[in-house]
């Protein structure tokens, strides 16, 4: 049997190949980064600010399961926590979970709670109820 040159030479080439072989790799890497790499790092995120904005009187739970209020934050990575009346102890912030319920920030010192501002809570809500008026105070006729 003899075999022609033409048909052993149209097997060579393929350099589409090469990149049609790696695309489904490369689109399993893109579904794999939407699906979980990505909202994993913005989970991540919150509970990093979460976790740096907790103050004195926030209610949290812990990695535990506890309940807890926060009576002192002590450093950037120690906590004290409140289980029952008396009951105190230290933790990492990183091991709590979640924030229950936070306490109003406390105003400044001098400050008389004024709003730094001059419109205060007569400011307009939204663009189009501040041009027509809207989100006025009851009783004002202006």
């Amino acid at each position: 049997m003899l075999i022609s040159p033409a048909y052993a030479q149209a097997a060579g080439g393929g350099g589409a190949d090469l990149f049609t072989s790696f695309l489904p790799i490369i689109l399993i890497f893109v579904v794999f980064y939407f699906l979980l790499i990505r909202p994993q790092q913005k989970k991540v995120k919150m509970h990093r600010d979460m976790v740096q904005a907790l103050r004195r009187g926030d209610k949290v739970v812990t990695a535990g399961g506890l309940i807890a209020t926060v009576t002192k934050v002590i450093n950037e990575s120690e906590v004290q926590l409140e289980l029952a009346e008396g009951v105190r102890v230290r933790a990492m912030r990183h091991t709590i979970q979640d924030v229950t319920s936070r306490t109003e920030a406390a105003a400044a010192k001098g400050d008389g709670g004024k709003p730094a501002n001059d419109a205060g809570a007569a400011r307009p809500k939204s663009l189009l109820g501040g041009l027509f008026g809207g989100n006025r105070p009851p009783g004002d006729k202006s």
